[in-house]
């Protein structure tokens, strides 16, 4: 059975209508399929799909990244790589079954798989905590991250979760220093890594694997800091602001591209990714395939720098920095007009509190 969003009224209704077409079965017994009615009416969902889908706001985007049809890390780890070998625990507390983790061939090379599954029925998101990391979970990364490291394997990295676990349990066993500690870790790394925002990459949950060389997301993904509804409830104590809090958090791919966040768009089919689920794993094996290439001859100084750099940059005005090429100071750089336009100010404040104690001294001199 298929599951439909709240904008998606009139495709599920075009549906149904061609599913009853194709039935050669109906009240008034056997009849012959309109072949013609069926193209016109899938000419139709055609048109209403692209319709739709081009101009969806950023709560209708955030809908499609959580839609339960979606494609899950574990679609793409068992279609895309051979031979993946799961490994579990984090050798301090146990097994944390909301990521997968394991090594695998990616066209006859070696590397890391990483993956936060949400699960696709009832049972199975029970099972994977909703995608919810652990603090073993992290624990468990960063354990095969330095393997990898190791053995100068790269790293692939699926995200989609609405945030880690924030369980009483799981702050007991210290969730935030996990997700810090895995955030050190990549970015202390040697190795590529690659993260693929494949649904929702919520909060400190996905940064904690996607700070990577390249993050990459697919169109109908979101990337936030927080999700829409939590930041309706703080801003404005009114959950129902989601469309609001989601536009001003700027969580779609398109935005968070031009804002340089991620590197990378990957185009979904017409209606989401769950809709073609073939080409969807076509579009994420060619970038992964292109990234790999990208990264190949670089040495493990030059990969780190990368990285570096690349998280430098986010947020820096052109303006205030004179070449951005040389990041290895958090501080801004001034130009020669800043630098001169601030001393002559600071001259001038100096000035006046100079006149000001003169000023004062007089008073004090002539009453005294």
């Amino acid at each position: 059975m298929k599951n439909y969003l709240n904008f998606e009224t009139d495709i599920k209704n075009l549906e149904v209508e061609i599913e009853k077409l194709k039935d050669p079965y109906n009240q008034d017994g056997l009849s012959e399929v309109d072949i013609k009615k069926i193209s016109e009416s899938q000419g139709e969902i055609d048109r209403k799909l692209q319709e739709i889908y081009s101009n969806l706001d950023p709560w209708q985007t955030t809908l499609v990244a959580r839609h339960e049809d979606r494609p899950k890390a574990k679609f793409f780890i068992d279609n895309l790589f051979e031979d993946f070998i799961p490994l579990s625990g984090d050798r301090f507390y146990g097994e944390d079954k909301s990521v997968l983790a394991g090594f695998a061939k990616f066209k006859e090379r070696s590397v890391l798989v990483i993956g936060q599954e949400k699960g696709d029925s009832l049972e199975t998101r029970i099972k994977r905590n909703f995608g919810m990391m652990r603090p073993e979970g992290y624990r468990k990364t960063i354990r095969l991250m330095k393997l990898a490291n190791k053995f100068n394997i790269p790293i692939i990295s699926f995200i989609d979760t609405p945030g880690a676990y924030p369980g009483v349990g799981a702050e007991e066993r210290g969730q935030a220093e996990a997700i810090a500690k895995s955030i050190e870790c990549c970015m202390s790394l040697s190795v590529p890594t690659f993260a693929i925002v494949i649904g929702e990459g919520g909060s400190g949950g996905a940064i904690a694997l996607a700070s990577s060389n390249k993050v990459i997301m697919l169109e109908n993904a979101i990337y936030s800091v927080i999700s829409p509804e939590g930041c309706a409830t703080i801003l404005w104590r009114d959950p129902k602001r989601t469309l609001d809090a989601a536009k001003a958090m700027k969580l779609s791919s398109k935005d968070l591209l031009e804002l340089k966040v991620i590197d990378e768009i990957i185009p979904e089919p017409v209606g989401g990714a769950h809709r073609d689920r073939d080409l969807i794993l076509d579009n994420v094996r060619k970038s992964i395939e292109n990234n790999l290439n990208e990264f190949f001859n670089m040495s493990g100084d030059e990969v780190l720098n990368h990285r570096k750099n690349k998280f430098l940059t986010i947020g820096r005005s052109k303006g205030f920095i004179n070449q951005l090429d040389d990041l290895s100071s958090l501080s801004i750089k001034k130009n020669k007009v800043n630098t001169f336009i601030e001393n002559f100010l600071k001259s001038k404040i100096n000035l006046g509190i100079s006149f000001v104690a003169i000023l004062s001294l007089g008073y004090l001199i002539f009453f005294l």
